[in-house]
Protein backbone atom coordinates (compact mmCIF):
# COMPACT_ATOMS: atom_id res chain seq x y z
CA UNK A 1 0.00 0.00 0.00
CA UNK A 2 1.16 3.65 -0.63
CA UNK A 3 -0.35 6.51 0.92
CA UNK A 4 0.93 10.22 0.61
CA UNK A 5 1.47 11.80 3.75
CA UNK A 6 -1.21 14.59 3.35
CA UNK A 7 -3.58 11.54 2.84
CA UNK A 8 -2.84 9.99 6.06
CA UNK A 9 -2.79 13.28 7.79
CA UNK A 10 -6.32 13.87 6.64
CA UNK A 11 -7.16 10.00 7.80
CA UNK A 12 -6.17 10.77 11.46
CA UNK A 13 -7.04 14.36 11.34
CA UNK A 14 -3.92 15.44 12.14
CA UNK A 15 -1.53 18.43 9.72
CA UNK A 16 1.36 17.98 7.79
CA UNK A 17 4.81 19.88 8.37
CA UNK A 18 7.32 19.13 5.35
CA UNK A 19 6.25 17.98 2.00
CA UNK A 20 3.01 16.21 2.01
CA UNK A 21 3.86 14.01 -1.46
CA UNK A 22 6.26 11.82 0.47
CA UNK A 23 5.23 8.69 -0.11
CA UNK A 24 4.80 6.48 3.15
CA UNK A 25 4.54 2.56 2.18
CA UNK A 26 4.85 1.28 5.77
CA UNK A 27 5.07 1.35 9.26
CA UNK A 28 7.68 1.14 11.59
CA UNK A 29 9.49 1.55 14.73
CA UNK A 30 12.00 5.00 15.36
CA UNK A 31 14.78 2.42 15.39
CA UNK A 32 14.19 0.38 12.31
CA UNK A 33 12.62 2.07 10.04
CA UNK A 34 13.72 3.02 6.45
CA UNK A 35 13.01 5.31 3.81
CA UNK A 36 9.26 4.81 3.06
CA UNK A 37 8.42 3.80 6.70
CA UNK A 38 6.46 6.35 8.80
CA UNK A 39 6.81 6.16 12.50
CA UNK A 40 6.18 7.74 15.45
CA UNK A 41 7.19 9.91 18.90
CA UNK A 42 4.82 9.82 21.34
CA UNK A 43 7.59 9.33 24.35
CA UNK A 44 9.96 12.59 24.96
CA UNK A 45 12.95 10.34 25.69
CA UNK A 46 12.33 9.91 22.12
CA UNK A 47 13.00 12.87 20.66
CA UNK A 48 16.88 12.87 20.13
CA UNK A 49 15.96 9.96 17.64
CA UNK A 50 13.99 12.14 15.63
CA UNK A 51 16.85 13.72 13.24
CA UNK A 52 18.48 10.33 13.29
CA UNK A 53 15.51 7.79 12.66
CA UNK A 54 16.00 7.10 8.64
CA UNK A 55 12.10 7.13 8.14
CA UNK A 56 10.35 9.22 5.45
CA UNK A 57 8.16 10.96 7.93
CA UNK A 58 7.37 11.09 11.76
CA UNK A 59 4.14 11.30 13.53
CA UNK A 60 4.82 13.82 16.17
CA UNK A 61 2.76 15.54 18.86
CA UNK A 62 2.17 19.38 19.04
CA UNK A 63 4.68 20.81 21.00
CA UNK A 64 7.85 19.02 18.72
CA UNK A 65 9.47 22.20 16.30
CA UNK A 66 9.81 21.79 12.54
CA UNK A 67 13.13 19.43 11.72
CA UNK A 68 14.42 18.52 8.85
CA UNK A 69 11.79 15.60 8.01
CA UNK A 70 8.34 15.56 6.76
CA UNK A 71 6.26 15.68 10.42
CA UNK A 72 2.52 14.90 10.74
CA UNK A 73 1.34 16.65 13.85
CA UNK A 74 -1.44 15.69 15.92
CA UNK A 75 -2.56 16.11 19.71
CA UNK A 76 -2.62 12.65 20.09
CA UNK A 77 0.93 10.67 18.24
CA UNK A 78 0.34 7.07 19.70
CA UNK A 79 -3.45 7.23 18.64
CA UNK A 80 -2.60 8.05 14.89
CA UNK A 81 0.39 5.43 14.80
CA UNK A 82 -2.27 3.17 15.92
CA UNK A 83 -4.77 4.29 13.61
CA UNK A 84 -2.04 4.23 10.28
CA UNK A 85 -1.18 0.67 11.77
CA UNK A 86 -4.21 -0.55 11.61
CA UNK A 87 -4.85 0.59 7.80
CA UNK A 88 -1.45 -0.39 6.45
CA UNK A 89 -1.33 -4.02 8.27
CA UNK A 90 -5.69 -5.22 8.10
CA UNK A 91 -6.26 -8.32 6.16
CA UNK A 92 -9.85 -8.40 4.61
CA UNK A 93 -12.02 -10.66 6.67
CA UNK A 94 -12.15 -14.63 4.23
CA UNK A 95 -14.81 -17.10 5.96
CA UNK A 96 -13.61 -20.41 6.10
CA UNK A 97 -16.79 -22.32 7.38
CA UNK A 98 -16.98 -24.69 9.64
CA UNK A 99 -14.67 -27.36 9.61
CA UNK A 100 -15.15 -31.30 9.81
CA UNK A 101 -13.21 -31.68 12.97
CA UNK A 102 -15.05 -29.49 14.99
CA UNK A 103 -17.98 -30.43 16.40
CA UNK A 104 -21.37 -28.14 16.73
CA UNK A 105 -24.10 -29.42 18.80
CA UNK A 106 -27.75 -29.87 16.27
CA UNK A 107 -29.49 -27.77 18.79
CA UNK A 108 -26.66 -25.08 18.58
CA UNK A 109 -27.46 -21.94 16.20
CA UNK A 110 -24.69 -20.96 13.98
CA UNK A 111 -24.64 -17.63 12.15
CA UNK A 112 -23.57 -16.75 8.72
CA UNK A 113 -19.72 -16.50 7.45
CA UNK A 114 -18.10 -18.21 10.15
CA UNK A 115 -14.65 -19.53 10.72
CA UNK A 116 -14.65 -22.80 13.11
CA UNK A 117 -11.37 -24.63 13.36
CA UNK A 118 -10.84 -27.92 13.78
CA UNK A 119 -11.57 -29.33 17.75
CA UNK A 120 -13.54 -26.38 18.50
CA UNK A 121 -16.79 -27.35 20.80
CA UNK A 122 -20.48 -25.65 20.43
CA UNK A 123 -22.20 -27.20 22.90
CA UNK A 124 -26.34 -27.80 23.24
CA UNK A 125 -28.82 -24.62 22.40
CA UNK A 126 -25.68 -22.40 22.57
CA UNK A 127 -25.96 -18.96 19.62
CA UNK A 128 -22.88 -17.78 17.48
CA UNK A 129 -22.97 -14.77 15.42
CA UNK A 130 -22.61 -13.96 11.70
CA UNK A 131 -18.55 -13.87 11.37
CA UNK A 132 -17.10 -15.37 14.33
CA UNK A 133 -13.79 -17.24 14.58
CA UNK A 134 -13.09 -20.20 17.00
CA UNK A 135 -9.37 -21.25 16.80
CA UNK A 136 -8.53 -24.75 17.35
CA UNK A 137 -9.92 -25.86 21.62
CA UNK A 138 -12.15 -23.40 22.33
CA UNK A 139 -15.05 -25.22 24.42
CA UNK A 140 -18.43 -23.35 24.01
CA UNK A 141 -20.52 -24.75 26.43
CA UNK A 142 -24.09 -25.08 26.95
CA UNK A 143 -26.49 -21.86 26.85
CA UNK A 144 -23.68 -19.65 25.67
CA UNK A 145 -24.22 -16.66 23.13
CA UNK A 146 -21.48 -15.11 21.17
CA UNK A 147 -22.53 -11.58 19.41
CA UNK A 148 -21.36 -10.93 15.55
CA UNK A 149 -17.49 -10.38 14.64
CA UNK A 150 -16.26 -11.97 17.89
CA UNK A 151 -13.11 -13.86 18.13
CA UNK A 152 -12.41 -16.32 20.63
CA UNK A 153 -8.03 -17.81 20.33
CA UNK A 154 -6.98 -21.13 20.99
CA UNK A 155 -8.22 -23.14 24.31
CA UNK A 156 -10.23 -20.39 25.36
CA UNK A 157 -13.16 -22.06 27.69
CA UNK A 158 -16.80 -20.31 28.18
CA UNK A 159 -18.68 -21.90 30.84
CA UNK A 160 -22.43 -22.93 30.67
CA UNK A 161 -24.77 -19.71 30.01
CA UNK A 162 -22.07 -17.05 29.11
CA UNK A 163 -23.02 -14.41 27.00
CA UNK A 164 -21.10 -12.03 24.81
CA UNK A 165 -21.23 -9.23 22.77
CA UNK A 166 -20.26 -7.77 19.67
CA UNK A 167 -16.63 -7.70 19.18
CA UNK A 168 -15.30 -9.68 21.93
CA UNK A 169 -11.87 -10.79 21.37
CA UNK A 170 -10.93 -12.91 23.92
CA UNK A 171 -6.76 -13.95 23.76
CA UNK A 172 -5.66 -17.75 24.03
CA UNK A 173 -6.18 -19.84 27.68
CA UNK A 174 -9.17 -17.25 28.90
CA UNK A 175 -11.63 -19.06 31.00
CA UNK A 176 -14.70 -17.50 31.24
CA UNK A 177 -17.51 -18.63 34.28
CA UNK A 178 -15.49 -20.77 35.96
CA UNK A 179 -16.93 -21.36 39.62
CA UNK A 180 -16.46 -18.38 42.27
CA UNK A 181 -14.18 -18.98 45.20
CA UNK A 182 -16.87 -19.55 47.42
CA UNK A 183 -16.83 -21.75 50.98
CA UNK A 184 -18.37 -22.01 54.10
CA UNK A 185 -16.71 -23.31 57.16
CA UNK A 186 -18.06 -26.24 58.69
CA UNK A 187 -15.93 -26.49 61.77
CA UNK A 188 -12.92 -27.37 59.89
CA UNK A 189 -14.03 -28.34 57.05
CA UNK A 190 -14.44 -25.63 53.67
CA UNK A 191 -18.01 -26.81 52.17
CA UNK A 192 -18.65 -25.81 49.20
CA UNK A 193 -21.31 -23.10 48.55
CA UNK A 194 -23.24 -23.63 44.87
CA UNK A 195 -22.04 -20.97 42.01
CA UNK A 196 -25.31 -20.61 39.47
CA UNK A 197 -25.00 -17.49 38.51
CA UNK A 198 -23.35 -16.70 34.65
CA UNK A 199 -20.94 -13.82 32.80
CA UNK A 200 -21.98 -11.07 30.85
CA UNK A 201 -19.08 -9.61 28.88
CA UNK A 202 -20.68 -6.48 26.75
CA UNK A 203 -19.59 -5.02 23.24
CA UNK A 204 -16.03 -4.62 22.30
CA UNK A 205 -14.18 -5.78 24.74
CA UNK A 206 -10.58 -7.40 24.83
CA UNK A 207 -9.83 -9.90 27.40
CA UNK A 208 -5.69 -11.14 27.63
CA UNK A 209 -4.30 -14.01 27.58
CA UNK A 210 -4.80 -16.45 30.51
CA UNK A 211 -6.99 -14.66 32.46
CA UNK A 212 -9.86 -16.03 34.36
CA UNK A 213 -13.30 -14.25 35.01
CA UNK A 214 -15.43 -16.53 37.65
CA UNK A 215 -19.48 -16.51 37.38
CA UNK A 216 -21.64 -14.56 39.87
CA UNK A 217 -22.39 -16.85 42.97
CA UNK A 218 -26.43 -15.59 41.79
CA UNK A 219 -26.94 -12.98 39.45
CA UNK A 220 -24.03 -12.07 36.79
CA UNK A 221 -20.44 -11.19 36.85
CA UNK A 222 -20.58 -8.12 34.46
CA UNK A 223 -18.25 -6.83 32.00
CA UNK A 224 -19.45 -3.49 30.46
CA UNK A 225 -18.60 -2.23 26.98
CA UNK A 226 -15.09 -0.98 26.16
CA UNK A 227 -13.38 -2.60 28.87
CA UNK A 228 -9.43 -3.73 27.96
CA UNK A 229 -8.19 -6.36 30.04
CA UNK A 230 -4.53 -7.52 30.07
CA UNK A 231 -2.81 -10.99 30.61
CA UNK A 232 -3.08 -13.21 33.65
CA UNK A 233 -5.65 -10.90 35.42
CA UNK A 234 -8.00 -12.89 38.09
CA UNK A 235 -12.08 -11.31 38.05
CA UNK A 236 -14.09 -12.90 40.81
CA UNK A 237 -17.84 -13.52 41.28
CA UNK A 238 -20.03 -10.67 41.05
CA UNK A 239 -17.74 -8.39 39.87
CA UNK A 240 -18.77 -5.37 37.94
CA UNK A 241 -16.49 -3.51 35.74
CA UNK A 242 -17.90 -0.42 33.98
CA UNK A 243 -17.38 0.74 30.35
CA UNK A 244 -14.28 1.97 28.70
CA UNK A 245 -11.57 0.69 31.94
CA UNK A 246 -8.15 -0.56 31.55
CA UNK A 247 -7.24 -4.10 33.68
CA UNK A 248 -3.24 -4.35 33.64
CA UNK A 249 -1.57 -7.50 33.94
CA UNK A 250 -1.77 -9.65 37.09
CA UNK A 251 -4.36 -7.77 38.39
CA UNK A 252 -7.00 -9.73 41.48
CA UNK A 253 -10.32 -8.20 41.80
CA UNK A 254 -12.04 -9.84 45.13
CA UNK A 255 -15.89 -10.70 44.60
CA UNK A 256 -18.83 -8.10 44.45
CA UNK A 257 -16.46 -5.45 43.99
CA UNK A 258 -17.95 -2.75 41.64
CA UNK A 259 -15.57 -0.84 39.21
CA UNK A 260 -16.59 2.39 37.61
CA UNK A 261 -16.34 3.57 34.60
CA UNK A 262 -12.85 4.67 33.18
CA UNK A 263 -10.91 3.26 35.61
CA UNK A 264 -7.47 2.05 35.38
CA UNK A 265 -6.12 -0.58 37.68
CA UNK A 266 -2.53 -0.37 37.09
CA UNK A 267 -0.32 -3.75 37.42
CA UNK A 268 -0.84 -6.19 40.06
CA UNK A 269 -2.95 -4.13 41.86
CA UNK A 270 -5.23 -6.28 44.64
CA UNK A 271 -8.72 -5.06 45.56
CA UNK A 272 -10.67 -6.14 48.41
CA UNK A 273 -14.15 -7.46 48.08
CA UNK A 274 -17.29 -5.65 48.22
CA UNK A 275 -16.02 -2.16 47.74
CA UNK A 276 -16.72 0.72 45.07
CA UNK A 277 -13.89 2.20 43.04
CA UNK A 278 -15.55 5.27 41.46
CA UNK A 279 -15.48 6.40 37.55
CA UNK A 280 -12.01 8.09 36.62
CA UNK A 281 -10.08 6.72 38.88
CA UNK A 282 -6.32 5.76 38.34
CA UNK A 283 -4.80 3.57 40.69
CA UNK A 284 -1.10 2.68 40.71
CA UNK A 285 1.07 -0.29 39.95
CA UNK A 286 1.17 -3.19 43.06
CA UNK A 287 -1.46 -1.24 44.70
CA UNK A 288 -3.64 -2.80 47.60
CA UNK A 289 -7.53 -1.42 48.02
CA UNK A 290 -8.63 -2.03 50.91
CA UNK A 291 -12.22 0.18 50.97
CA UNK A 292 -13.94 2.60 48.27
CA UNK A 293 -12.79 5.09 46.56
CA UNK A 294 -14.11 7.93 44.89
CA UNK A 295 -14.75 9.53 41.84
CA UNK A 296 -11.72 11.20 39.85
CA UNK A 297 -8.52 10.08 42.17
CA UNK A 298 -5.50 8.83 41.45
CA UNK A 299 -4.04 6.63 44.19
CA UNK A 300 -1.12 4.31 44.73
CA UNK A 301 0.43 2.47 47.84
CA UNK A 302 -0.79 -0.89 50.44
CA UNK A 303 -2.79 0.40 51.95
CA UNK A 304 -4.20 2.92 49.13
CA UNK A 305 -3.00 6.64 49.69
CA UNK A 306 -3.58 9.47 47.23
CA UNK A 307 -0.18 9.39 44.80
CA UNK A 308 0.78 12.93 45.92
CA UNK A 309 1.19 11.67 49.46
CA UNK A 310 2.64 8.84 47.79
CA UNK A 311 5.18 10.52 46.06
CA UNK A 312 6.26 12.79 48.84
CA UNK A 313 6.95 9.64 51.61
CA UNK A 314 8.81 7.65 48.66
CA UNK A 315 10.90 10.89 48.46
CA UNK A 316 11.63 10.85 52.31
CA UNK A 317 12.34 6.98 52.14
CA UNK A 318 16.11 7.52 51.20
CA UNK A 319 16.26 9.92 53.84
CA UNK A 320 15.51 7.61 56.47
CA UNK A 321 18.99 6.51 57.91
CA UNK A 322 20.17 10.03 57.80
CA UNK A 323 17.19 11.21 59.88
CA UNK A 324 17.40 8.66 62.21
CA UNK A 325 21.19 9.10 63.00
CA UNK A 326 20.10 12.53 63.41
CA UNK A 327 17.36 11.54 65.65
CA UNK A 328 19.74 9.45 67.79
CA UNK A 329 22.33 12.24 68.23
CA UNK A 330 19.48 14.40 69.41
CA UNK A 331 18.23 11.76 71.71
CA UNK A 332 21.89 11.44 73.12
CA UNK A 333 22.30 14.98 73.56
CA UNK A 334 19.26 15.30 75.76
CA UNK A 335 20.03 12.22 77.94
CA UNK A 336 23.71 14.66 78.47
CA UNK A 337 21.79 17.51 79.07
CA UNK A 338 19.27 15.49 81.39
CA UNK A 339 22.55 14.44 83.38
CA UNK A 340 23.64 17.68 84.52
CA UNK A 341 20.13 19.12 86.02
CA UNK A 342 19.33 18.42 89.62
CA UNK A 343 16.29 16.84 90.87
CA UNK A 344 14.54 19.79 91.27
CA UNK A 345 15.25 21.06 87.50
CA UNK A 346 14.61 17.86 86.19
CA UNK A 347 10.59 17.97 87.66
CA UNK A 348 10.10 21.42 86.16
Amino acid sequence: MKKRLSELAEYVGGAVIGNGEVEITSVASIEDAQPGDITFIANPKYRSKLNETRASAVIVGSEIAEVDKPLLRTANPYLAFGQILALYTHIPYQPKGIDPHAWISPTAQVGKDVTIHPFAYVGDRSVIGERVILYPGVTVAEECSIGDDSILYPHVSLYRRTVLGRGVILHAGVVVGSDGFGYAKDGRKNKKVPQVGSVEIEDDVEIGANTTIDRGTLGKTTIRKGVKIDNLVQIAHNVVIGEDSLVVAQVGISGSTRIGSNVTLGGQVGLAGHISIGDNVMIGAQSGVPNDLPPNGIYTGSPIIPHRDYLRMAMSLPKVPEMRKALNEIERRLTKIEGTLSPEEKEK
